[in-house]
C-alpha cells in the first residue's frame, strides 16, 4: 500500500513538465481579510524533491540585491499556476551553486529547440461563404 492511498494527496495537473534551470512564474493564492488575490513569484527552479505525497520545487530570485527562496508544495491548494517562461540549459539536477554567484555569472544559459519540435498553431481559415450565381 502507498502513502497516496493512506493520505489521499492528490497532485493535480497544474505542472506543465518543469525542471531544475527553468524560469517559472508561481501564481500563489494570497488571502488578505475576505478577499483573495493572486500574487506572482517569478523565479528560477533550484531543485525538485519528488515524493509519494506530491512533492515540492524551490524557486529562487534575487529582489533588491538579496536571493529569496520559496519551497512550494506540489499538492498544495494555495498554488494557483505555475508557468514556464523559459526552458534552462543545466547539467545538474540541483543548482544550489546558484546561492554563490551573483549578477552575471548566476545567468543560465536557454535550452532552444527545433522548429519540429515546437508546436505552432495554425492558423483557423474560416470556410467561404457560398456565393450565389444570379439566375437570368
Amino acid at each position: 500500500m502507498k502513502i497516496t492511498e493512506l493520505t489521499g494527496v492528490k497532485v493535480s495537473a497544474k505542472f506543465p513538465g518543469i525542471t531544475p534551470g527553468d524560469t517559472v512564474k508561481v501564481g500563489i493564492k494570497i488571502k488578505e481579510g475576505d478577499k483573495e488575490r493572486v500574487q506572482p513569484f517569478q523565479g528560477v527552479i533550484i531543485r525538485i524533491r519528488k515524493g509519494d505525497a506530491g512533492g515540492s520545487f524551490t524557486v529562487r530570485r534575487v529582489a533588491y540585491g538579496v536571493g529569496i527562496e520559496r519551497t512550494f508544495p506540489m499538492a498544495s491548494p494555495l498554488l494557483d499556476k505555475v508557468e514556464v517562461i523559459r526552458h534552462g540549459k543545466v547539467r545538474r539536477a540541483k543548482l544550489y551553486y546558484l546561492r554563490g554567484l551573483s549578477a552575471k555569472k548566476a545567468r543560465i544559459k536557454e535550452k532552444r529547440f527545433p522548429k519540429e519540435m515546437i508546436a505552432t498553431p495554425e492558423p483557423e481559415v474560416a470556410p467561404e461563404p457560398p456565393t450565389e450565381t444570379p439566375k437570368a
